[in-house]
Order: structure tokens, then C-alpha cells, then sequence
């Protein structure tokens, strides 16, 4: 009889410990606020200087990363709580509906196509489609584009757009990726780069091209960089939206700006008004 007490004294006990260890201690986060030592998963690109790069000491850098870092905080999660999920362009979708991130902020235009599939907070950066050129370079407008070569990666249907619009005898050069059409720039095997004016001056910012590039201005299209959440999670999107509003008025925005494009002299439109699109 009183080993049947002892025994069911043990396995009360028991229980209690596996509850509280299940409700509280130490393990992953997942309400956002970051405490319980927890992570959180966030998409960027790998291969954008200026925006998401990661670096050869294994360290990541760029506006993005910046912006990441910055809603991460407000969320309650230390840089170091941070886990980096490089995230290409044609699988954003996907890993937000997989779950494979809690958001993405990786140059990603908020559009209404991509607005059935994935939630937008921001925007956070207005980024139009320019033209990037030889600092020397007497092409200031589309029509100076006629006969010269343009370059641009392939999949991307921006040289197309400038060949469409203001410069149909354009000779569209298509490459595997914006560092080689960086290179034929500086070569001379290309006139001009074409993609958003944020890529280019990412690009343009780095120690080896310094002073040797320019960006031509023409404001081609219009790019509302916005930070996709999981379709259907509005608390998230709330809570960024919350902390891209504090970025901006604290003045770690611009801030963030001139770290990773002043030295591409790039002429960056103010921060955007949060919810608000432009056409």
C-alpha cells in the first residue's frame, strides 16, 4: 500500500515536469516575441551586394538584410537569433507557403499576381527600372540606346521592356547573371545594364567598381519593395508594418540607405508610406 502512494506521488510529479517543460522552457518561439531562446527564419538573397549578400566570412550584408534585421528586433529577436534562408526569386512563394521562413524581405515587388498567392507588409523601398553605365558614358536617355548593346539576365523581361518601349534597335545581350554583365560593363563588351536602380546600385557600390558606373535616371517602372508573410497570417503583417513605420521615423531607414547605396550616388526616392502603392 504505501508503495502504490510513493508511486503515485512519482508519476504526478512526473507529469508536472513534462507539462511545464512543454509549456515554457527553452524552446522554439513561435508567438514572435523571440523569448525562450528561440529563432526565426528569414528569406534574402545571397547574391545582391547593396540589398542580400552573403559574404565570404559568412556574414550577411545589404538593405534588405538591414531592414530584416531591424523588424526582427521589433519583433523581439536578437541578430543573433536570426537564421538566414536564402530565398531565389522563382521559390519565394513556395517557402513561405511551406513555411521554411516566417517572412522574406529579398527586392520583392508587391504585385497583384504575387497578392493571391503570399501577404505584402510595406512597402518598404521604391525602386524603379534604370539603366546602369560608364561614368564617362554619353547615354542619359532611352532613345541612345538605338544600335548599342544591353545587357541583362537571362528569364528577366526588363531589357525587353526597354526594347519595347523607348528603344526597339536596342542589341539585347543576355547573360547567366548580373555580376557577368557587371563585367561587361567594365569591359566594353556591353553599352549598358539594365534591371531595378536599387540591384544596380548595389552593384555599382562595391570596392572594386567604385566611381567607375552611373546610373542613368530614367525611372522606367515603378518597384514597391514589400516583405511577404504566409497568405492569411494579418498579425504578422500588422506587427512589420508596425516596425517599418518606427524605421523610418527614427531615421534607421535612411540610414540603412546611405550605408549600402551612397556610394553609388543613388538618388533614392523617400521612404514609401506604408500600405500605400505606387502605379
Amino acid at each position: 500500500m504505501q508503495l502504490r502512494k510513493v508511486t503515485a506521488v512519482a508519476a504526478t510529479a512526473l507529469v508536472l515536469s513534462v507539462t511545464a517543460t512543454a509549456c515554457g522552457g527553452g524552446g522554439k518561439d513561435s508567438s514572435g516575441s523571440g523569448s525562450g531562446g528561440g529563432k526565426i527564419k528569414i528569406g534574402i538573397k545571397f547574391d545582391q551586394p547593396g540589398l542580400g549578400l552573403k559574404q565570404p566570412n559568412g556574414t550577411y550584408a545589404g538593405f534588405d538584410v538591414d531592414v530584416a534585421t531591424y523588424v526582427a528586433g521589433k519583433l523581439g529577436y536578437k541578430p543573433g537569433q536570426i537564421e538566414w534562408v536564402e530565398t531565389k526569386s522563382a521559390d519565394r512563394e513556395n517557402a513561405l507557403a511551406r513555411g521554411d521562413v516566417k517572412f522574406i524581405a529579398a527586392t520583392y515587388s508587391i504585385t497583384d499576381e504575387r497578392k493571391q498567392k503570399v501577404d505584402f507588409a510595406g512597402p518598404y523601398l521604391l525602386a524603379h527600372q534604370d539603366l546602369l553605365v560608364k561614368k564617362d558614358s554619353t547615354i542619359s536617355k532611352g532613345t541612345d540606346l538605338n544600335g548599342k548593346k544591353l545587357c541583362s539576365v537571362t528569364g528577366s523581361t526588363s531589357a525587353q521592356n526597354v526594347q519595347k518601349t523607348i528603344a526597339p534597335k536596342a542589341d539585347l545581350r543576355k547573360y547567366s547573371g548580373y555580376s557577368e554583365c557587371i563585367a561587361g560593363l567594365q569591359s566594353g563588351a556591353v553599352d549598358a545594364l539594365t534591371t531595378d536602380d536599387s540591384i544596380l546600385a548595389g552593384f555599382a557600390a562595391q570596392d572594386r567598381y567604385k566611381g567607375q558606373f552611373k546610373l542613368a535616371g530614367l525611372k522606367l517602372s515603378n518597384e514597391n519593395y514589400g516583405i511577404g508573410v504566409k497568405k492569411g497570417d494579418s498579425a504578422t503583417v500588422t506587427k512589420i508594418n508596425s516596425a517599418l513605420t518606427s524605421m523610418v521615423s527614427d531615421g534607421a531607414w535612411q540610414k540603412a540607405v546611405t550605408k549600402n547605396f551612397g556610394p553609388a550616388d543613388y538618388k533614392n526616392e523617400p521612404a514609401p508610406k506604408i500600405g500605400v502603392i505606387v502605379k
